[in-house]
């Protein structure tokens, strides 16, 4: 009798070694690294070699290859270490009496001899199985009897019920384990034995298990585009293929945004898919999704894609954005996820760009889809709905409180205290307070199906045309994009905020450094560049600059020792003048008869910073008219000043010559009579009622006074006898031929004043052309440059001679040379040019 030979089990090793097989290290390499696209365990050589190496595969998902559970694994190791499986093998038994698991190699070795032989063991399959069948059964939906605790013979399936939940007292049913004859007690309604209910429970979860799994078994998530911005779908048909829905079904696309590890992934599982994994999620802290994923949801007709998180680690965040915007153009419903415990502001600016990019640029690229595909959508409603999904901890959500405003209205006013727009078509808010998990996800499914079923905003559309206008966004906005540049400290924070007007450079002096009489100063590497209407060059003498010493020169039209009218004679002879405070004139524009140098022979050209509260223009400063009109000014000024008092006198006599007899007489009016003002230097007003004599402010009203012979016609009266009128017939001392002669005279006075007036006019077109170049215009001056009062007859306009501001007297009365503007002697300054040493 031939003897046969017994099988020996082998165990089954975890570790997973390299399928490649191309530059592996060893025979067996452990794999390390497991690539979704290419379906093979890769240890790092071959890894590197396939992906890095080669372009074609360099954007391929990889993760690392985590171990099994240790619940799966031989558990010797926790007896003794010397017996354990060198290679981690998988458990094939279970020791009921070692409560441990072993794989046939360790189980044979440590249970060979002594009391250990005598132990009982099980598959680890069959352990497995009852495991499961305790867990799933033991939270049973068997109520508990209200007439005993420990009958649970009586099974209602089809209404599950918590026994924690369950109030004994407030129950009234029996089993057939019951006194019937207790009052109150009904017959049996469901007479079964224990074994029965478990197995008929074990065949409904099961039955209700394969129907969730059957409803999404032919669905898949894939790689829409990768994080580059390169679609991994190639046309139409495979798009379809992968979606695993219909060329004519309508259908609607969902997408969902928010910051990385917010639970993007998970919500969309719990949400649209039963909990089933159809998109990735992870633990680790790398993100568990790159690029952008999609699915189809045939219960929704939806097409589900699922987003890259903001806030991750991206070597360029603004690619990542563009990729980001360019998948809610395309959605139909958005979902913003947010595990915050308030809501942040980066979630408004993130939606405020959204609605910006999409009016701005979207718009129109869905217009042509929608002409180039025959859609009869309405363009200007193709914004998309927002849902705001907010879980919380410990924070009560928006709109918790009763009187508290609505979620979407605190929403919308916290976009508006931002300065954020928000241009979408629907606004909703879905708040849940997480206080032990799992999360309800409930409200978020029921709001999200309303916005899916409503068809005024967006219509159905088939999947091809979803990737058509995917792929047509795709392509018009690609390219490189620069990276966001990050400081790494705010210098705004304590430097001054002051910018060239220029170049734009910013002030490195710190904060309020004018008050402690510093310059703004840039930095030196930031070269500014010229522009012509600040005439930023500024002239060094070249001499001077080779001997250590910065003299900045200007083009004027006369030297400094020259006379306003000597200065212009020289000008019209030999033209500009660049002089140096060492070296003196060291330049003439035209000297000679011919071959004159040009300015560039003698200087040296240097380009500054124009800063807004110093000198805006640095050449232009050509004043030689300028100083002929305040020679003449002053000598006008001198004389009238000189002949002020004779000609007061003999104005005031003539006047008495003409004057009425009831007017009081101008040499016995000293002050208002009124407000008792000095008339010295003021202008005296006759009242035509009273003949008293006023300031202008107190007799600016006009009435008839018919009683001094003046007719109907307006003429001064003083405050006093506007308010009241003058009846007393018997007190009227005017007549016509009284008054003949005042008429007269005041006729011949405004005519010589509209004459006067006509010739101001050529007067300050000679200003005008006079005015040096960075002089601000009269007409653009409204008030002064250092106090802001307006200007008026009263307050006269000054120009400050450095800054060219116009400012009042008593805001310039400093003299002080000033050499950059031409300016050589002693001239009229501004209160705040006195402080700045360097525009003088």
């Amino acid at each position: 009798m031939s003897t046969q030979t017994r099988k020996t089990k082998r165990s089954k090793s975890s570790i997973k070694y390299c399928g490649e097989k191309l530059c592996c290290s060893a025979e067996n390499s452990e794999a390390q690294l497991v690539c979704d696209q290419c379906k093979t365990s890769q240890c790092l050589n071959c890894e590197s070699e396939i992906h890095k190496a080669n372009g074609k595969f360099e954007f391929h998902d990889r993760h690392i290859l985590e171990p099994p559970p240790f619940e799966e694994l031989c558990q010797s190791a926790c007896l003794l270490t010397s017996v354990a499986c060198a290679d981690k093998n998988f458990a094939d038994l279970h020791c009921q009496n070692c409560q441990l698991n072993y794989c046939y190699d360790c189980f044979d070795l440590i249970h060979k001899q002594g009391v250990k032989k005598t132990h009982r063991k099980i598959s680890f399959r069959e352990y497995r199985h009852r495991e499961f069948q305790h867990t799933s059964i033991s939270p049973v939906i068997k109520p508990i009897s209200p007439l005993s605790p420990t009958d649970n013979s009586l099974t209602f399936i089809s209404c599950p019920q918590d026994q924690e939940s369950q109030d004994p007292d407030s129950m009234s049913f029996a089993s057939f384990t019951s006194d019937h004859s207790s009052p109150g007690s009904i017959p049996d309604i469901c007479m079964s034995t224990e074994k029965d209910s478990t197995d008929m429970i074990k065949e409904l979860q099961e039955s209700l298990l394969e129907d969730e799994n059957d409803q999404y078994c032919k669905s898949r998530s894939f790689m829409l585009t990768d994080d580059q911005e390169i679609l991994q779908i190639a046309n139409e048909e495979e798009f379809i293929q992968k979606l695993g829905c219909g060329t004519e079904v309508a259908i609607k696309v969902l997408s969902i945004f928010g910051n990385t590890g917010d639970g993007k992934s998970h919500t969309l599982n719990h949400t649209f898919f039963g909990g089933q994994e159809m998109f990735r999620t992870s633990a680790h802290q790398d993100s568990c999704t790159v690029g952008v994923w999609a699915a189809y949801d045939p219960s929704h007709k939806t097409i589900i894609i699922d987003t890259e998180g903001l806030l991750g680690v991206t070597s360029n965040q603004n690619q990542r954005t563009r990729l980001l915007l360019k998948v809610l153009a395309i959605s139909d419903v958005v979902i913003y996820r947010t595990r915050a415990e308030r809501l942040h502001n980066d979630m408004f600016h993130f939606l405020s760009d959204a609605s910006n990019a999409y009016k701005k640029h979207f718009t129109e690229e869905l217009k042509a889809v929608s002409r180039r595909c025959k859609m009869q959508l309405d363009i200007s409603n193709l914004s998309p709905a927002i849902v705001i999904f907010h879980e919380t901890l410990n924070t009560n959500v928006l709109g918790h409180s009763q009187g508290e405003k609505t979620a979407e209205l605190v929403i919308r006013e916290r976009f508006k205290e931002l300065g954020c727009s928000m241009d979408f078509s629907e606004l909703r808010y879905v708040g849940t307070k997480t206080v032990r998990p799992p999360t309800d996800f409930d409200k978020l499914r029921k709001v999200v199906s309303e916005q899916l079923e409503n068809n005024s905003i967006r219509s159905p559309r088939r999947a091809e045309i979803v990737f058509s206008t995917l792929k047509i966004l795709n392509t018009k906005f690609s390219g490189d994009i620069d990276k966001p540049v990050l400081g790494t400290f705010p210098d705004q924070y304590f430097t001054c905020s002051a910018c060239c007007l220029s170049c734009g450079a910013r002030c490195t002096k710190s904060m309020n450094h004018i008050e402690e009489d510093e310059f703004h100063e840039a930095d030196k590497k930031q070269i500014c560049k010229y522009q012509h209407q600040y005439a930023n060059k500024a002239y060094l003498c070249k001499h001077c600059y080779l001997t250590g010493k910065e003299h900045i020169v200007v083009p004027k039209t006369s030297a400094s020792t020259d006379s306003s009218w000597v200065g212009l004679a020289k000008y019209v002879w030999a033209g500009d003048v660049l002089e140096c405070p060492s070296c003196g004139i060291i330049f003439r524009s035209r000297q000679y008869w011919y071959g004159n140098k040009e300015y560039e022979a003698v200087i040296r050209v240097e380009v500054r910073h124009v800063w807004p509260d110093g000198n805006r223009v640095l050449q232009g400063s050509h004043n030689a008219a300028w100083k002929i009109i305040d020679g003449i000014k002053y000598v006008s000024e001198s004389l009238n000043s000189v002949s002020s008092g004779p000609a007061k006198m003999i104005s005031d006599w003539m006047t008495d010559q003409i004057a009425p007899p009831y007017w009081v007489p101008n040499s016995q009016i000293t002050c208002c009579q009124k407000c008792e003002t000095t008339l010295e230097t003021e202008h005296k007003h006759h009242c035509r009622a009273c003949g008293r004599g006023f300031c202008d402010d107190c007799s600016t009203h006009r009435r008839p006074v018919p009683e001094r012979g003046w007719g109907e016609a307006l003429v001064r009266v003083c405050d006093y006898c506007y308010e009241k009128e003058m009846t007393d017939s018997g007190s009227s001392t005017g007549s016509e031929t009284a008054l003949r002669a005042r008429k007269v005279g005041e006729v011949v006075t405004s005519a010589l004043d509209v004459v006067s007036l006509a010739l101001e006019y050529p007067k300050g077109m000679l200003k005008e052309s006079a005015r040096p170049l960075y002089w601000v215009p009269d007409e653009d001056i409204k008030k002064c440059a250092v106090c802001d009062v307006p200007f008026s007859i009263k307050v006269s306009l000054h120009h400050c001679r450095s800054c060219g501001q116009g400012v009042c007297g008593d805001c310039s009365a400093h003299k002080r040379p000033v050499p950059l503007r031409g300016w050589d002697y002693p001239v009229r300054v501004c209160n705040r040019c006195v402080k700045k040493r360097d525009q003088l």
